[in-house]
């Protein structure tokens, strides 16, 4: 009875115990608050994403969803000051009051004003959101034609090789990266690249995009994150358009070699409607030219936007769009060093001038973001895109066919459709905000008669080399958990799996076949923050790159989806503070490599390869309103599978670097001063060929008032020749009796001015 009797005793000792423990968690609780906030643009009601919130009192800081929110928990009751800041937004205070057990509510409203990198934070909270660079770059630099629109992203290169209608060949972190082979890029969530194109593996093609109606670019080098799937090995880019437009406008321009561009956009909506979270707008482009080349280009772009944007309900947003592009061109081609150095062509000169193309993708855009009733985010898409491609191309001239030429033609049809949906919450462990993330992406590519033909002047058909239909869909399932141990320390950690199913109708031989795959994907990012102008990151996770449809499935589905590791260690710092630097030390390690092979105008797999290097980014604001900038790029690009000496990647680059001033005022006189530089690099397996580097510095000037815009842009201003695009290809002119193996090129632009006005409605 006695041990029955002590054995209660205890029972009820640890009972009564453990209601002394909660009640004073209870009671810790309710002498604590919560402070919960939104933060938009004054002038459009927009919520600012990546808003940094700051409690200085407490050196606690956070930064805003997509829906602008913020929430900092467990408050002692008093009154606080908070500070917030945004890339070009002017620092905003606001006081509170923190009661008993109650949440605050608190909408603060941002106005536009200068970009001041006092105001940027180095810290760890959220950091793997954040994208700091991008944010200061938008802010500052001017974007003045689709070109620019890339180089926004330190250490990307872009060259341009059909007259401006072709998507831009890429360049990042040692790749050649053709037309988009290892970078996944995206717009208002669209995927941009397109599946076994018929012109090569991922191609992206951004001239869809208006260049004024940018809102901003985010991106991230490697490949770290989670929700990016296909092509994100060298790292990836989403760019988001505006979703209401602050004024109405129309712009007009003009300059050298027949060139013509004409852009508008009229906001559909009273402010009125604006105040309740309603918008609409239409965006117009036309674009001429007969560019810098002896053989007239005549390029001509048609772009068409329309976008709606409301707030359902008081934490939901649905944004709707529709969006019409359209170009035709004629192009002169990569041209041989050999015909220039004979006096046979000029430097701009042409072999074969029969050479263009016509593209045109239509794309139907939904979107609905809502706050859920227990705080989470969830995000829904559905897209559309039709898609069509003709080019006409000839790289060899006359080695196949002496007769005739070798011209080809790649062509396709295609319809793009699908989902993505993510859901977002964050929880507490004690006093630790964990952010949980999980989301699916579906994607369904169907080409009807996709050609890879010989061709003659554009009409004659003298050899079908491939024709097919493709099928191919993809379907991703990620999840992800962030944890903010301290304003010092956050870890990212995420899972992401692919699986692919490719089917592919070859209608010149009557064969179906079908292939599928998956790929898992582990990331892990770290964020240490040891002072608060210091902040250490290291970022680890594999990747891939999806492979053509018309490789993988007649080889039974052999490296369909092959994988790419990498690793950055990298650091934020902010010296002073008005100077900020990142830098990064990082690996990649690719299973499968591609070749672009110059006699059939196509991109075939190789094998495994490396790169390390570093990257270098500085931001530095001289005075109030001029800033420098510059990046430094360092790349060791190798064959893994090859002996010394033959295992040099073929038109990798080594060394780039890009920078400039900028003088940016709100009105008055403002321009920039930027350079692009990128060195020698091999253009062939052993270096026995070598691409040459090349330096240009380009100008822009402008005067701003309130209701108009005049701007001078001046590309290349020193008149620098030099080669934009290059390959090493075995080729044959008409008159030779064997081919040779040298550099083929195409010029980039000499001395080219344009000026520019833009009117603002209102």
């Amino acid at each position: 009875m006695k041990i029955i009797y002590e054995t209660r005793r205890r029972i009820k000792k640890s009972f009564f115990l453990s209601w002394l423990v909660v009640l004073a968690s209870l009671q810790v609780f309710a002498h604590t608050g919560t402070l919960n906030g939104f933060v938009y643009d004054q002038d459009t009601r927009v919520p600012l994403k990546g808003a940094t919130v700051t409690i200085e009192k407490l050196g606690i800081s956070t930064i805003t969803n997509t829906l602008g929110e913020f929430k900092i928990r467990n408050l002692d009751p008093g009154n606080y000051s908070l500070s917030v800041t945004y890339v070009g937004f002017e620092l905003m205070q606001k006081s509170f009051t923190i009661r008993d057990g109650e949440s605050t509510l608190l909408d603060v409203l941002m106005k536009s004003g200068t970009v001041e990198l006092s105001e940027v934070s180095v810290q760890a909270p959220m950091a793997h959101a954040q994208q700091t660079i991008s944010q200061i770059d938008i802010n500052v630099r001017p974007i003045q034609n689709s070109q620019e629109v890339l180089r926004i992203v330190p250490g990307l290169f872009i060259g341009q090789h059909a007259g401006g209608g072709k998507a831009e060949q890429i360049f990042l972190r040692g790749f050649d990266i053709d037309h988009g082979t290892d970078i996944n890029i995206s717009a208002d969530g669209m995927p941009v690249n397109m599946v076994s194109h018929a012109h090569g593996q991922g191609y992206a093609d951004l001239h869809f995009i208006i260049p004024e109606l940018i809102d901003r670019v985010d991106f991230k080098k490697g490949p770290y994150t989670v929700d990016k799937g296909d092509f994100a090995t060298a790292g990836w880019v989403d760019f988001r358009t505006r979703d209401v437009l602050d004024r109405s406008f129309v712009k007009a321009e003009v300059g050298q070699f027949d060139t013509y561009r004409a852009v508008g956009a009229l906001d559909l909506l009273s402010a009125a409607k604006k105040e309740k979270g309603e918008s609409a707008y239409v965006a117009g482009e036309y674009n001429f030219s007969n560019s810098y080349f002896d053989s007239p280009q005549h390029f001509k772009r048609i772009n068409g936007l329309a976008k709606y944007n409301i707030r359902i309900k008081e934490r939901s947003y649905l944004t709707a769009s529709l969006s019409h592009f359209w170009s035709k061109w004629n192009h002169s081609g990569q041209i041989p060093d050999r015909a220039v150095a004979a006096g046979l062509i000029s430097h701009y000169g042409a072999i074969d001038d029969t050479e263009g193309g016509l593209t045109s993708r239509t794309n139907a855009n939904l979107q609905l973001t809502t706050q859920t009733p227990g705080g989470g985010l969830l995000k829904n898409q559905v897209y559309y895109s039709h898609y069509q491609f003709e080019l006409y191309s000839n790289f060899t001239f006359f080695l196949n066919d002496p007769i005739n030429g070798d011209q080809i033609r790649q062509k396709e049809n295609r319809n793009l459709f699908g989902y993505n949906g993510s859901y977002t919450k964050t929880a507490y462990w004690g006093n630790t905000p964990a952010e949980f993330s999980a989301g699916v992406n579906y994607r369904q590519d169907l080409t009807d008669n996709t050609e890879l033909s010989r061709t003659v002047n554009r009409t004659i058909v003298t050899d079908p080399l491939q024709l097919g239909d493709i099928n191919e869909a993809s379907i991703g399932a990620f999840v992800s958990e962030t944890f903010t141990f301290s304003n010092s320390l956050s870890l990212n950690a995420g899972l992401r799996y692919d699986y692919f199913q490719n089917k592919y109708d070859n209608l010149l031989s009557g064969t179906l076949g079908s292939v599928g795959a998956g790929i898992v994907s582990p990331k892990v990012n770290l964020y240490y923050t040891p002072f608060r102008n210091i902040q250490l990151y290291l970022n680890t996770g594999k990747g891939f790159h999806s492979n053509d449809v018309r490789v993988v499935v007649p080889q039974g589905g052999k490296d369909i989806l092959p994988p790419g590791y990498g690793t950055d260690l990298g650091i934020n710092w902010k010296p002073f503070p008005k100077l900020y630097i990142n830098a990064a030390a990082w690996y990649l390690w690719l299973k499968q490599e591609f070749v672009y092979v110059g006699d059939e105008g196509v991109v075939e797999p190789s094998g495994r390869t490396v790169r390390q290097g570093i990257d270098l980014s500085v931001r530095y604001q001289i005075g109030r309103y001029l800033y420098f900038d510059t990046d430094v790029n360092v790349t060791n690009p190798r064959s893994v599978d090859e002996e010394v000496g033959m295992n040099y990647i073929p038109l990798a680059p080594r060394s780039t670097s890009t920078g400039g001033l900028t003088f940016r005022k709100p009105t008055g006189w403002n321009g920039s001063l930027r350079y692009r530089y990128m060195g020698d690099r091999p253009a062939n397996e052993d270096n026995s060929i070598v691409a040459k580097g090349y330096f240009i510095a380009d100008a822009q000037l402008n005067y701003t008032q309130k209701r108009y815009n005049l701007g001078l842009s001046i590309l290349n201003i020193f008149n620098t020749e030099w080669k934009e695009t290059q390959f090493a290809t075995e080729s044959r002119l008409k008159n030779e009796t064997q081919p040779v193996e040298e550099i083929h090129f195409t010029a980039g632009s000499p001395f080219f001015a344009r000026l520019a006005l833009t009117y603002y409605l209102k």
